[in-house]
């Protein structure tokens, strides 16, 4: 072989290097724009070269790594994003059936001291009143015991909703540290 056909040769070989080059680089560009996975095989198959190629050239190993780690990072970030946004709604919610229970209790403290307070005055009017009356006060009396066992049923559903609430935000809890687990599994096998 003559020097001139080893140069163009390598002439060729060089080009072929930076059409391949150029056609990594196209496939990276695609692949983000479609939003896919960014893999070294799907960056291979995209640009029609060989993982191998990816592998061995410097230029195209570092191409594909860079793509990879940014990939990887943006689905890290929304990955706590949603997981940000699904602990809010689920902290919102146990706030807020807390809240109704607070208020539930206050209401339920402020009938039984009106139901005591009625009561009083209904012995006492017992003593002094004719038997109409006595009626009529007994009538009262019998509503308030009924808005009572309202207000007390209304007190156990709203204690029974924020128990689901806290039991719903103790399970996403747990399965956030499981996902964090897996993440941090993954960024360490993707160093090795």
């Amino acid at each position: 072989m003559t020097t001139t056909q080893t140069a163009a040769a390598t002439a060729a070989r060089r080009q072929q290097t930076k059409d391949k080059l150029g056609q990594v680089e196209k496939a990276i560009g695609q692949l983000r724009r479609e939003r896919g996975r960014l893999t070294v095989r799907a960056i291979a198959d995209r640009a029609d070269v060989s993982a191998t190629f990816l592998y061995e050239n410097a230029d195209a190993r570092a191409l594909a790594q860079n793509a990879v780690a940014a990939s990887k990072s943006r689905h890290d970030h929304r990955t706590r994003e949603e997981h940000d946004r699904v602990e809010a709604t689920w902290r919102e919610r146990a706030l807020n059936a807390e809240e109704g229970l607070s208020q539930a209790q206050k209401e339920i403290l402020t009938q039984r001291q009106r139901i005591g307070e009625l009561m009083g005055h209904l012995r006492d009017a017992e003593q002094m009143v004719p038997g109409e009356s006595v009626q009529q006060l007994l009538t009262e009396n019998t509503t308030l015991k009924r808005q009572l066992n309202l207000v007390t049923q209304e007190h156990r559903s709203l204690q029974e909703r924020l128990q689901g609430a806290r039991s719903n935000l103790r399970f996403t809890e747990k399965r956030v540290a499981d996902l964090e687990v897996e993440l941090l599994e993954l960024k360490t096998a993707s160093r090795d």
